[in-house]
């Protein structure tokens, strides 16, 4: 028969030491952690996890997807094996609280800023329009696209289930910004079929004091003033009316910005002849097309050819020889200083997407969009930055 007086020293094994076993072995759970977990029990609005803890984990429903979700069943099953979130510490009663939303968030912003780094275009649809724009949900997460880069003639409110190509312009995390162009991904699938020197027919679709704006194929460029004609000319009233078609040629093509640079005056066989004759020169437009990109290639080559010191020998003047600044300067101005030139004349408020599509350049989300998204912040939180605003900025 066993002995029932043996004491702690012939066991070797006493209640502190037990005690101290247990407590170098329990686990140990922080906010923040992601630990594995197994699907023990399905409640109404939540459901319990083993995590290991001492005490059964609890998930709610709203924090079992970064999408809507009106059941349990609908992201868990019993005796499922995945990773959770630990969202907050243990409460009075030991449980702690998890979450599978918070996983998807932070590997969402993750895989967009990794969209954004390859300038890949994502298609989406449109869930809800306000006063700013249209919203949009991506990988998740809600994004936001500022009525300045919607690029079509329909009205916002009749955009409601569409879907989209987008291009990102905007993605902070930190900021919970995530901003996107229709505009730019149009702009730039159009531009990849399109070509410097080429001749385009178009429609003039608004005329302002600084130039007209050209549909071609859909998007929209630019014929500044100083690109119709050799000769001055006071106002584009003067020469095309809304509605013209016209021939124009492609002088500048900037994916980034969306701008499409136009000119009728490299066309003119004579200066002045857009304003006499404009006739001739449609019918010359190929033809002097074709000479404008040799002259355009020429220069190019020259300005990247090798520079070196002239010799007696070789018989040319140093100051024969093109340089870079000079090529720069004799290509269409509206390709550059001109365009730059007239950016404060044209207006705060842009009146239609055409305008939008090729005026001045596409300023940088911080800039261009900042006083539409913040017009419209605390309606389209892209995600939330704390615990308690993240249910309302994922549901709709």
């Amino acid at each position: 028969m066993v002995n029932q007086n043996l004491t702690a020293t012939e066991i070797g094994f006493t209640h502190e030491d037990f005690a101290a076993l247990l407590d170098k072995y329990d686990y140990h759970f922080s906010p923040g952690d992601i630990v594995p977990g197994t699907v023990f029990s399905i409640e109404p609005r939540g459901a319990l996890i083993d995590i290991g803890a001492k005490t059964a984990a609890y998930i709610p429903i709203q924090e079992m997807s970064i999408n809507r979700v009106d059941s349990p069943e609908e992201v868990l099953q019993s005796n499922e094996t995945r990773e959770f979130f630990i969202l907050t510490d243990e409460n009075e009663d030991g449980q702690l609280t998890l979450s599978i939303r918070r996983i998807e968030y932070m590997r969402a912003w993750e895989r967009v800023r990794q969209l954004q780094a390859e300038d890949a275009t994502v298609r989406s649809g449109v869930f809800a329009t306000n006063r700013g724009g249209a919203l949009v949900r991506i990988e998740g997460l809600r994004g936001f696209i500022p009525g300045s880069h919607i690029s079509t003639r329909k009205p916002k409110e009749e955009l409601v289930g569409e879907e989209l190509p987008l291009k990102f312009l905007e993605v902070d995390e930190e900021r919970n910004r995530l901003v996107l162009s229709h505009r730019r991904a149009l702009v730039e699938r159009k531009m990849n079929r399109l070509e410097v020197g080429e001749v385009v027919i178009g429609t003039v679709r608004g005329i302002k004091p600084y130039g007209a704006f050209i549909d071609i194929g859909g998007v929209s460029g630019l014929l500044h003033i100083s690109e119709i004609s050799h000769e001055h000319i006071d106002t584009p009233h003067s020469v095309f009316n809304v509605n013209d078609e016209v021939k124009v040629m492609i002088i500048d093509l900037d994916a980034e910005r969306g701008r499409i640079s136009l000119s009728t005056k490299q066309l003119e066989p004579e200066p002045g002849d857009m304003i006499k004759n404009r006739d001739l020169v449609y019918d010359k437009a190929e033809e002097m097309a074709a000479k404008y990109r040799e002259q355009l290639l020429a220069k190019q080559q020259g300005a990247t050819a090798t520079p070196a010191a002239p010799t007696d020998a070789d018989g040319i003047a140093e100051e024969d020889i093109p340089s870079a600044m000079e090529i720069e300067e004799e290509i269409p101005a509206a390709t550059g200083e001109e365009i730059s030139a007239v950016a404060e004349e044209v207006p705060a408020e842009i009146e239609t997407e055409e305008e939008i599509s090729a005026v001045a350049e596409e300023v940088p989300a911080k800039t261009e969009t900042e006083e539409e998204i913040s017009a419209v912040a605390e309606e389209v939180p892209a995600v939330a930055e704390t615990e308690e605003q993240i249910p309302a900025a994922i549901e709709e």
